[in-house]
């Protein structure tokens, strides 16, 4: 039986989940922390990801240890410290800032469909990663990547595209991630054997 559902996201144990939603066949590592955030059929993180206010496409591939839309302090204040925010925690007649809390939740991060992040990755707040995109483990993302480039380091900078521009432009319009469960299984063996351009070949006429 297959361990994945449509209906069902896998999450594993000590998981902390607020305010998400999750599509078919997806699924969440052990300990990990997802908080005001989307996940698109398919798509999964690795243990002790950490991810917030993220809009995330379809079959993501999202390493374990990654971070995805860490919170900012705020630095033009005279303190940094979340007392400031956070003021219900330390006095019974104080209450929380909530104009804060709803402009940190609103500076959504934009995953791509089909990306691949590597472990120890971290994406900034409001930042895209475009489709097919490959982001390098302990990169740290400050600018949006685009469809089917590889970024590696600190800052992360672009290596190169994965494919070119003509089959970047192919994939996009073939879109197969938009494909039915039953044809995802039906090309199962061309996914798997076919390099990029020949499947294009195969699928794309």
């Amino acid at each position: 039986m297959a361990r994945l559902s449509a209906t069902t996201p896998l999450i594993h144990p000590d998981c902390e989940i607020v305010d998400s939603h999750f599509g078919g066949f997806t699924e969440i590592g052990a300990g990990s922390r997802i908080l005001n955030s989307q996940f698109g059929d398919y798509s999964y993180c690795d243990r002790f990801a950490d991810i917030a206010n993220t809009e995330i496409g379809k079959f993501a591939n999202i390493a374990s240890y990654v971070r995805i839309g860490p919170t900012d302090h705020p630095m033009q204040l005279a303190s940094l410290h979340h007392f400031i925010y956070r003021s219900a925690s330390y006095w019974d007649d104080a209450a929380d800032d909530d104009a804060f809390f709803t402009h940190r939740k609103s500076r959504m991060a934009t995953i791509g469909h089909d990306c691949w992040i590597g472990h120890g990755a971290v994406i900034r707040p409001e930042i895209r990663i475009g489709t097919g995109a490959v982001i390098g483990a302990g990169a740290i993302v400050t600018r949006d990547v685009p469809d089917y480039w590889i970024v590696t380091g600190v800052p992360a900078k672009p290596m190169r595209p994965r494919f070119t521009e003509s089959i970047i432009a192919r994939l996009l319009a073939l879109a197969w991630w938009e494909w039915p469960h039953g044809a995802l299984r039906a090309a199962l063996t061309d996914f798997r054997s076919l390099p990029a351009e020949d499947f294009l070949a195969r699928y794309d006429g």
